[in-house]
């Protein structure tokens, strides 16, 4: 591996900035970002990403490749939680099996914005529809959590509850902002890029520092949860973001998908919701305990890709796109 990649990336400011926010909560600071700041951030985030994604989709436009990209990334938000529920069922029970698989066939919108940060800084480019795939993985895997979980019980749930589902997988804030972000981007162009660029452009990365000190602080926090959990969990926060980084790399090989993409493609199916998911599952598959699905996605999963899964996979991709 190039160890000059992973130094490269925790080098970067906003990786230092989720540093600051660990050593912080460890040595006892009263150092935090006051609320509701942090929601503010991810608004931010969301909204610049999304525009800019589909800034990138109005030049290049909905071709095939693009299709076929989607449509790949869609069948792996299916794919992946049946895998990984079939694999938790070994050691866990069905609602927490359940929950950690949605959560972990979902896609962090953090990760994702530190890959596309961490691409920009090795000067790598990618396409805007790899925003639009982001937001289609957000949501299926919620679904096919939730239906894993129904199917497991003996009793019989109330049917409007999957109103509810079905409105927290497909309708809450993140994804509506992201996909009208995007939407917005690409019917308003380089017009559109001109009016708010030193919004969406200049003050972006500033914004991300601040979001991932906000991240250091909170995961810090949840560290003291992982003793907790014990070693299946733990290793399983590690083991499965790796493996499907490998089989993402690989039908991003398939595809054809450009470098850059091909990075994007293997954190959307290597990171870990701890948004969107715990939400939804909480309200339905209220028995799962959020020690594990939270935890193990925020306090193990999201470091892990942010300070070594990038480069590792970049590294990866690197040996096959040549």
């Amino acid at each position: 591996m190039n160890f000059d990649l992973i130094i490269s990336n925790i080098l970067n400011p906003p990786v230092l900035f989720y540093f600051l926010g660990l050593i912080a909560t460890q040595i006892g600071s009263d150092l935090e970002v006051p609320q509701p700041l942090p929601k503010l951030f991810s608004l931010y985030l969301l909204l610049s990403i999304g525009f800019k994604g589909g800034l990138e989709i109005s030049k290049s436009g909905f071709h095939q490749q693009a299709l076929i990209t989607l449509l790949a990334a869609s069948l792996m938000a299916v794919i992946i939680p049946l895998y990984s529920y079939v694999i938790l069922r070994r050691k866990l029970n069905s609602a927490n099996s359940a929950a950690i698989a949605a959560t972990y066939g979902s896609v962090s919108a953090v990760t994702f914005i530190a890959a596309t940060s961490f691409l920009s800084k090795l000067s790598v480019t990618f396409n805007g529809y790899m925003v639009a795939a982001m937001a289609l993985m957000e949501s299926p895997a919620i679904v096919v959590g939730v239906a894993l979980s129904r199917m497991s019980r003996k009793k019989s749930e109330e049917q409007d509850s999957w109103k509810h589902i079905f409105q927290e997988a497909f309708l809450n804030g993140s994804i509506v902002l992201l996909a009208g972000s995007l939407v917005i981007g690409l019917l308003t162009g380089e017009e559109g890029e001109k009016a708010i660029k030193p919004f969406t452009g200049d003050i972006f990365k500033g914004v991300l520092c601040l979001f991932l000190l906000d991240m250091g602080l909170v995961s810090g926090r949840r560290f003291s949860d992982l003793k907790s959990l014990g070693i299946f969990p733990v290793a399983f926060a590690i083991l499965m973001p790796l493996f499907n980084a490998s089989l993402a790399i690989f039908i991003a090989h398939l595809l054809g998908l450009s470098f850059g993409d091909a990075l994007l493609f293997s954190v959307l199916c290597a990171s870990a919701s701890y948004i969107a998911v715990p939400a939804a599952v909480r309200l339905a598959i209220p028995e799962a305990n959020p020690s594990f699905y939270v935890t193990m996605a925020l306090a193990v999963t999201f470091p892990f890709n942010i300070l070594i899964g990038l480069p590792i996979y970049l590294t990866v991709i690197k040996k096959f796109w040549g």
